[in-house]
C-alpha cells in the first residue's frame, strides 16, 4: 500500500462526509491508500458518518492534535502518511500527483499550501495571497500539516508530531524533518481547506491562537535565526502601535507639538505593512486587494504579538 490519509477529527460532522467523498471519488486506484480517521471524542455524528463511508476510526478523546496525528501514523499500513484535515476536500488528482514524490529519497516531506474554496470570502481570497507559492514546484521551509505527505520511516524517525505543542506542530515537524531532505511545495498537490477564517473577528482568533505555541516550538526543533521574524516583529508592532497610541493623545490633550513625532512613527509603524501589501497583491488582478491585506497584516501582527503575553 502506497498512502495512508490520516484525518484528526472532533465534531465534522458538517465536514468529514465530504472530506471522505472527495477521497473517495478520486482517480486513484483505492487498493493504493487507506484513509483513517482519529477521532478526538466527538459529541456528534462523525464517528458514525466516517464509518459509513469507509474510513477506518479510531476513538482517542483527550488527545491534543499531534497524538492524534502521531496515533493514525502509528496505525498506518501505507510508505507515505498524507495527513489531511477534516474540513479539507482533495482534487480527484491528488493522490496521482503526490505519488511522483514516492521514490524520491532526497525528500522528507511534501505537499502543497490548500486552497480557499471558490465561495471564499474576502478574507480568505486576500489572505491566501500570503500563503500561496509563487512557484508551480519550489523547495520551503515548512508546509501545513492540513496537505502533508511525509515517508512512513522518516516520520518515525523523528518521533512524529510533538504532543506538547497546542498549534505550531506542523512548522515544528518540517523544522526538524530539513536534514532528513528537502521539503518540496507542488501546486498540483491540490486540496481545498473549507475552515480558513471567513471574517475579521474569526481571523483574529485563529492568528491569537496560533501564535501561542511559538517560543514552546524553539525548545522542540532549537533556536532558529530564521524564526526571529516572526518572533519579534509582531512585538515591535505591539510596541509601535502603543507609542503612537501615546503620541496621539498627548497631541490631542497639548498645543500639536506632538503630531510631528506621531507622523514620523506613523510612517514606521505602516508603511512596511502597505508595501508588503501592494508587493503580495500585484498579480491578483483586484484593485480592492492591496487594501484588504493592509488590513489583514494589521490584525494578524496585533493578535500575534498580543498572543506574547497570553498566560501560558
Amino acid at each position: 500500500m502506497e498512502f495512508s490519509i490520516i484525518i484528526p477529527a472532533k465534531n465534522e460532522e458538517k465536514n468529514i462526509g465530504k472530506c471522505l467523498d472527495s477521497i473517495y471519488g478520486m482517480d486513484f486506484p483505492v487498493e493504493g491508500f487507506e484513509v483513517l480517521v482519529v477521532d478526538n471524542g466527538s459529541s456528534d455524528r462523525t464517528v458514525e458518518i466516517a464509518k459509513s463511508r469507509g474510513a477506518t476510526v479510531f476513538e482517542k478523546p483527550g488527545f491534543t492534535i499531534s497524538g492524534l496525528r502521531n496515533f493514525g501514523g502509528s496505525q498506518a499500513r501505507g510508505q507515505i502518511l498524507a495527513f489531511l484535515d477534516a474540513d479539507c476536500t482533495v482534487s480527484a488528482d491528488w493522490l496521482t500527483e503526490a505519488s511522483r514524490y514516492s521514490a524520491n529519497h532526497e525528500i522528507s516531506c511534501f505537499g502543497g499550501p490548500p486552497g480557499v474554496p471558490q465561495d471564499a470570502t474576502w478574507v480568505q481570497k486576500a489572505w491566501f495571497k500570503i500563503r500561496e507559492k509563487k512557484d508551480m514546484v519550489e523547495e520551503v521551509q515548512w508546509l501545513e500539516s492540513m496537505n502533508m505527505f511525509v515517508p512512513r520511516p522518516i516520520f518515525a524517525s523523528v518521533g512524529g508530531f510533538n504532543e506538547d505543542l497546542v498549534t505550531c506542530e506542523d512548522y515544528d515537524l518540517s523544522l526538524r524533518l530539513q536534514p532528513l531532505g528537502k521539503i518540496i511545495a507542488d501546486r498540483r498537490i491540490v486540496a481545498v481547506h473549507h475552515g480558513e477564517a471567513a471574517d475579521l473577528r474569526h481571523f483574529f482568533r485563529k492568528e491569537y491562537w496560533r501564535a501561542t505555541s511559538n517560543f514552546q516550538g524553539i525548545k522542540s526543533h532549537g533556536f532558529r535565526w530564521s524564526e526571529i521574524p516572526s518572533l519579534v516583529i509582531p512585538l515591535i508592532y505591539c510596541l509601535l502601535a502603543l507609542f503612537a497610541v501615546g503620541y496621539l493623545l498627548i497631541g490631542l490633550t497639548s498645543t500639536g507639538s506632538a503630531y510631528g513625532p506621531f507622523a514620523a512613527l506613523l510612517i514606521v509603524w505602516q508603511a512596511p505593512l502597505a508595501l508588503l501589501a501592494l508587493w503580495k497583491s500585484r498579480n491578483s488582478g483586484s484593485p480592492r486587494m492591496a487594501s484588504q491585506l493592509f488590513v489583514l497584516l494589521n490584525i494578524y501582527f496585533f493578535a500575534r504579538g498580543l498572543a506574547v503575553f497570553r498566560r501560558r
